[in-house]
């Protein structure tokens, strides 16, 4: 499948229902949806994403999911049963996260913090350093596990999959997934 310009830009502004179900143990929060992701309804949806990759060669699911015309219900049911949720710290698309200001990141972080309480996962994993640190006033905050808790879940911030975090390949950022999924308990040591 794929969308001319025009197409995609008309999902500007939109927002994409978050994947989550009972049992959640892990959390994974992206940014914002992308204006693919918008479009077919399926977070991490863009070609070339390296998330679904990285989620395989971490093991914490089967095989790489292809997002890219919307999830099929086989691949959505995986991740719910794995207890796999996922989110975004901003609910609107965008073409790319720098079209997002600092105050919508602080109030889409806000609004993060109350889902957590409803949702109750064993492992929240914001995937980026740089809105992290804007999101949530943490200047100092470093990649991995952090200090603090919300509402008991372990907070993660782990390498963003983005083709324009360059220095982070699949192996890596399968790495730093699969240390959060057994955290969770997704998946065991």
């Amino acid at each position: 499948m794929g969308f001319t310009r025009a197409e995609l830009l008309s999902h500007n502004g939109e927002t994409v229902e978050d994947l989550v179900g009972e049992g959640c143990r892990l959390l994974m929060v992206g940014i914002n949806p992308g204006l693919w992701t918008a479009a077919t309804g399926a977070h991490f949806a863009r070609p070339g994403n390296r998330f679904y990759p990285a989620l395989a060669r971490a093991g914490i699911v089967d095989s790489v999911i292809d997002a890219s015309s919307g999830y099929s219900d086989a691949d959505r049911q995986m991740l719910l049963d794995r207890g796999i949720g996922i989110t975004n710290i901003v609910a609107r698309a965008s073409a790319t996260a720098a079209e997002l200001s600092a105050a919508e990141l602080r109030a889409g972080g806000e609004r993060l913090r109350r889902a957590v309480a409803e949702i109750g996962p064993r492992v929240v994993a914001i995937l980026g350093i740089t809105a992290y640190r804007t999101a949530f006033g943490d200047r100092h905050a470093v990649v991995g596990p952090q200090e603090q808790t919300w509402d008991g879940a372990q907070l993660w911030v782990v390498p963003n999959p983005s083709g324009l975090n360059a220095h982070e390949t699949v192996d890596s950022l399968a790495a730093a997934y699969r240390a959060a999924a057994v955290a969770a308990g997704v998946i065991a040591e």
